[in-house]
């Protein structure tokens, strides 16, 4: 009889046991929970040229304004004809800011923020705005959800066509900071490349069954993959076109990844569903788990980095983490 109850209790504590995490917790933790209290889906995030001053957009044309570094923030209503837009992007060189949104929109400041002017967007203008870049002066480059880019020099009066055809629609679009695109088609069976010269995109299949989440570029030009299942997966950093080995940092996980970026060219954050938020400190060789914030109840769709002292990841529900590099450097020196 003993030997039964001996089996069974095993037989629980292996069932109990599938699906457990056995990547280990990060030593610290760097990111601080806001609550913004909205009901709205947070979508982007930009700062000016004061690094204090910075702005959120959403759903149900939210905007929120921070002069305090992303501690508090305060809602502000735009006058517009509807107020269900969906702010999609936002993006700030110095005080000259722009924000694009669905249905077809486009919003201009060049006080900081303080006033916003309504740019007419062409009725023919292929799909909705779903990235905007400020680039400098009067310049800016926009992309669609059907992968058309544009570029205007002029405050947004006229824009010029970067691609000659539309990549089709997507599930999401990341740039590089050297011009260079990556488009994932909407049901993450395929992806494009663009790069500035081209006429086309450049479609991709995906190198393996899983259907791909989300892509984009490391600083020295390497692709990272984010695919269903927990897969990681990198570029060779020489040839694009070529993957090394899929990465598991969570096996037998349950939720998906999210998004990825870069805190300096080795430390690397990956984000997921139900408060899941991943760290590599050596550029996706290791992996640790930062539990601290799993109680956070929200999915990590978005992280930005600015800098490596400032960065935040976006969640739904109206939560948002901030980066915390006094944590951050307080437990290195701790641990040295």
């Amino acid at each position: 009889m003993k030997i039964w109850q001996r089996i069974i209790a095993l037989f629980a504590v292996v069932i109990m046991c599938v699906g457990c995490s056995k990547v280990p917790s990060t030593s610290y933790n760097p990111w601080e929970v806001i609550s913004i209290g909205t009901d709205a889906k947070l979508l982007d995030i930009a700062f000016t040229g004061n690094p204090q001053h910075g702005y959120l957009v959403g759903s149900n044309a939210t905007l929120l304004e921070t002069k305090d570094g992303g501690e508090t923030w305060q809602p502000i209503k735009l006058q517009l004809d509807n107020d269900k837009y969906r702010f999609n992007s936002i993006s700030f060189a110095g005080e000259e800011g722009w924000i694009v949104g669905e249905p077809s929109l486009l919003l201009h400041s060049t006080d900081e923020g303080r006033s916003w002017l309504r740019v007419p967007l062409s009725e023919k203008l292929p799909g909705n705005p779903v990235n905007i870049l400020a680039l400098g002066a009067k310049s800016a480059e926009m992309a669609t959800d059907v992968g058309a880019i544009y570029k205007t020099t002029d405050g947004g009066q006229n824009w010029k066509a970067q691609v000659e055809e539309a990549v089709g629609v997507v599930r999401n679009m990341k740039r590089s900071a050297d011009g260079k695109y990556v488009a994932v088609s909407a049901k993450g069976n395929f992806y494009s490349t663009w790069e500035p010269g081209q006429n086309a995109w450049v479609p991709h299949n995906r190198n393996s069954s899983r259907r791909v989440e989300n892509m984009g570029f490391a600083d020295n030009g390497q692709l990272w993959m984010l695919a269903r299942g927990g897969v990681v997966q990198f570029s060779e950093p020489a040839k694009p076109e070529e993957w090394l080995e899929a990465q598991y940092p969570e096996l037998s996980t349950s939720w998906g990844l999210l998004d990825l970026a870069y805190r300096t060219p080795e430390e690397i954050w990956v984000s997921g569903g139900s408060g899941n938020l991943l760290r590599s400190p050596d550029g996706g060789k290791t992996w640790e788990k930062d539990r601290d914030v799993e109680e956070v109840p929200a999915n990590f769709y978005k992280i930005v980095f600015f800098s490596p002292e400032q960065g935040f990841v976006i969640g739904d529900r109206g939560y948002l983490l901030k980066y915390q590099p006094n944590i951050a450097a307080a437990s290195k020196s701790d641990a040295g």
